[in-house]
């Protein structure tokens, strides 16, 4: 996620370090850098300016505090003024009818549909509420299909209607939702590659007819300023009340995030952060901005392991490392906790310093293999690799379609791994350690 932005503002970061006083002289060049990052990720060439007004009047001719460098105290200069351009604070959806509406609306290709299954599911998990998805985009191939299947793998009603008059289904939606109990109705209208007059009059309609509580207008992130400048288009025919940014998980250069407070004045609420239909979180400005900065975010890392990790199952593996007993399935076990958090990439990039580690490199498919040939191991060969002589090595080779050196080399890893725990317990029973450094707490 933003990478590219990260490596550029850490640059500029880095002019100031050994300086001791923020000045005109030695600022000047970092305030370039940073100008200069935020054009290379397509950030709004207005919101560019009006952001280095604000972060060159607070650095120039600023004291340092003791005991922190410029360097440092120039990244809070740029991390308070990101916050602030992002939104400053989280701001929720607002459901106060029942059944409460919400409307979704942008262009084609931005991932509406899925977005408003995600919302669904979220709504449905984090809020226990009662959501009906309503397919109102009867112009797009099989995108009523689409929203069938969806609804129907996270286990909420999808409202159809005769497939043919959008302004008949979403009437009918609220009357259908009313009568069944459902308190949020989230309608999936119709995009369009680009703005036009049919479009806007039939969503205006929409949303006279349904008077929806949210009109959620989903935006690319990769798309560019030309989904910015449609977005201020959309809230000047329908008063949009938010947004919800897409695959921010992919190479984003930003610059959309980075506008479109600026350019409409709503706020981003949710950020998709993967394919699958769990993968959408709440927008947070500072913790976005600390990621931007390459500076982590353990507070929604904290929230995912508590949100995802079994906490009974944890503890029964950390008895279990305590006694040295750490066999295939308790690591395939291990793989299966941190997968539910989502990719190894995004978890580490929540962590602090990790993501100006430039030699780091993640290979999300060295986990499936590994898990192949994990799987490839009968029962007694997990539970106890030692038997794992060169004849088994091959066989599993062959059952993973992994090759026998991959298989040595896991193996190895494991014995290795094995070896350390038994050192770790080791000097915990002497008391050289404060407490078992894989305690689950």
């Amino acid at each position: 996620m933003f990478e590219n932005l990260q490596e550029r503002l850490s640059e500029a970061f880095k002019l100031l370090k050994g300086k001791g006083k923020i000045t005109e002289n030695n600022v000047r060049e970092a305030l370039r850098q940073v100008k200069m990052s935020l054009l290379s990720a397509d950030v709004n060439y207005k919101v560019v300016k009006e952001f280095m007004d604000k972060v060159t009047s607070k650095a120039l001719g600023e004291k340092v505090i003791k005991s922190v460098t410029p360097d440092q105290q120039f990244v809070k200069i740029v991390n308070d003024e990101l916050i602030d351009l992002l939104g400053g604070k989280e701001h929720g959806l607002d459901l106060k009818s029942r059944p409460s509406i919400i409307l979704m609306v942008g262009l084609q290709g931005s991932g509406k549909t899925t977005v408003a299954a995600k919302l669904a599911f979220w709504l449905k998990k984090k809020s226990g509420r009662n959501p009906l998805l309503v397919a109102d985009d009867i112009y797009r191939p099989a995108a009523i299909e689409q929203l069938e299947i969806l609804g129907k793998s996270i286990d909420v009603p999808v409202f159809v209607g005769d497939r043919k008059d959008s302004y008949k289904i979403a009437k009918e939606a609220v009357n259908f939702a009313t009568m069944k109990g459902n308190d949020v109705v989230i309608v999936d209208t119709a995009g369009r590659l680009q703005i036009d007059e049919e479009m806007m009059k039939e969503v205006e309609k929409i949303a006279d007819l349904t008077k929806p509580d949210e009109i959620l207008m989903v935006l690319d992130s990769m798309a560019g300023q030309d989904v910015v400048n449609a977005a201020a288009e959309f809230d000047r025919r329908l008063t949009i009340t938010g947004f919800v940014v897409t695959k921010l998980d992919g190479d984003s250069r930003g610059g959309v995030a980075l506008s479109a407070k600026y350019v409409t004045g709503k706020s981003i609420k949710f950020v998709g952060v993967g394919e699958k239909l769990d993968q959408l979180d709440v927008f947070y400005p500072d913790r976005m901005a600390s990621r931007i900065l390459g500076m982590g975010d353990v507070v929604s890392l904290v929230e995912k392991v508590q949100e995802n990790l079994d906490k009974k199952k944890m503890e029964e593996m950390e008895k279990r490392l305590r006694k040295a007993q750490f066999t295939f399935d308790d690591f395939q076990e291990q793989l299966k906790q941190v997968k539910k958090m989502g990719s190894l990439s995004s978890v580490l990039e929540m962590i602090p310093g990790v993501p100006k580690m430039k030699n780091i490199k993640v290979d999300e498919d060295q986990l499936v293999h590994v898990e192949a040939i994990i799987n490839s191991m009968t029962k007694e060969e997990r539970a106890n690799p030692g038997i794992i002589n060169f004849s088994r090595k091959k066989r599993i080779a062959a059952g993973s379609g992994r090759t026998l050196s991959e298989v040595s080399k896991l193996i190895k890893s494991y014995e290795n791994m094995k070896k350390m725990i038994k050192q770790f317990g080791k000097l915990e029973k002497r008391g050289k350690l404060g407490k078992f450094p894989f305690q689950f707490k």
